[in-house]
């Protein structure tokens, strides 16, 4: 049985999740990953209404969709994040408040708290998202980074996050982290010591999305294997660099996505650099079964065009793995 190819909202919360879960049907997937923002998913609703609950799952279902997950991306970021004036922009009000950081940040933890019961109360068991990062800014080391200050990122990480996987743990529902620049965890590196940091916590694994990690010049199919048991969902997203040198970097020279002289941009899957037929077999090597979510992003496409011809490739891409070996007609052993 092949994975649902389900499409994340969060690209899309500008329109009203009826219209978005139409226009999904139309397209052929399987579900949707609800974003906890727009009017997708009101995570405090979600977590006292198990009728709200029903009625989220209703309105999919009249469209022939079903839920895998939900995220959450934007009130994670601010758990560890040095808060500043950006935040306001991505966080609800009343997480925001007052806007002094340390109470944004322990409102954010209550908001993922809550997000676990959301989920538990929606029947779905992952929640994917980002942590955030005190230590992101110390990425480049100088004036020079001593290795106190990056274990006290780490230990700033797991004080906030080991009582947010707790009430997770205890929902019965498992947080994703997404591997991904300005997070704790960026690259193979840095989630082994995230998942070492809260020690191996039973609620805590990853949101895969091999292009977050693929420009960074990180071997996007070994990371599979190497977190096999810490996958819990996949994004599909695909990413295209320059093959040769260009004016910006990896850093992107403060340039906004699809300016033409990035080093790298996101694309419709299919166009960019991402080897996901290595992906796939990796995915099937280590037994994942869950969905396949597409986060469309391309500068440079429509997105309905996008997000169509997406779930076509991604359909055309995934295959079940093998039970027995193929050569077992010619007696092989």
């Amino acid at each position: 049985m092949r994975r649902p190819v389900t499409l994340f909202t969060g690209q899309w919360a500008d329109l009203a999740l009826e219209d978005l879960a139409g226009l999904a049907a139309t397209w052929g997937y399987d579900g949707l990953e609800l974003a906890c923002w727009g009017d997708h998913l009101d995570v405090r609703r979600a977590a006292e209404d198990e009728a709200y609950c029903a009625g989220r799952r209703e309105l999919l279902g009249a469209h022939g969709l079903d839920l895998f997950a939900i995220s959450n991306h934007l009130v994670g970021q601010a758990v560890c994040d040095r808060i500043d004036e950006r935040h306001r922009g991505i966080l609800p009000d009343h997480v925001w408040g007052d806007g002094q950081p340390e109470g944004v940040q322990c409102r954010a933890a209550a908001e993922m708290i809550l997000t676990a019961r959301a989920a538990a109360n929606l029947g779905v068991g992952v929640v994917n998202g980002f942590t955030g990062s005190s230590i992101w800014p110390l990425l480049y080391a100088f004036p020079p980074v001593s290795p106190d200050a990056i274990e006290a990122g780490f230990a700033d990480f797991a004080d906030r996050w080991t009582p947010i996987l707790d009430a997770f743990e205890e929902a019965g529902v498992r947080f994703a982290l997404e591997v991904h620049p300005t997070e704790i965890a960026f690259d193979a590196v840095t989630a082994k010591r995230a998942i070492d940091a809260v020690g191996g916590h039973p609620a805590f694994g990853l949101n895969y999305d091999p292009s977050h990690l693929a420009y960074q010049g990180v071997d996007c199919v070994e990371f599979v294997l190497e977190f096999a048991d810490r996958i819990h969902h996949v994004h599909m997203k695909d990413v295209w660099w320059s093959d040769r040198p260009r004016r910006s970097g990896v850093f992107g020279g403060h340039l906004g996505f699809g300016d033409r002289d990035r080093f790298w941009d996101f694309r419709s899957l299919g166009r960019g650099m991402v080897p996901f037929e290595e992906v796939v077999r990796a995915l099937n090597r280590v037994g994942y079964e869950g969905p396949l979510s597409v986060e469309w992003e391309d500068s440079g496409m429509d997105r309905e065009h996008g997000a169509a011809e997406a779930c076509r490739f991604v359909r055309n891409l995934d295959f079940p793995s093998s039970g027995a070996a193929f050569d077992k007609a010619f007696g092989g052993e």
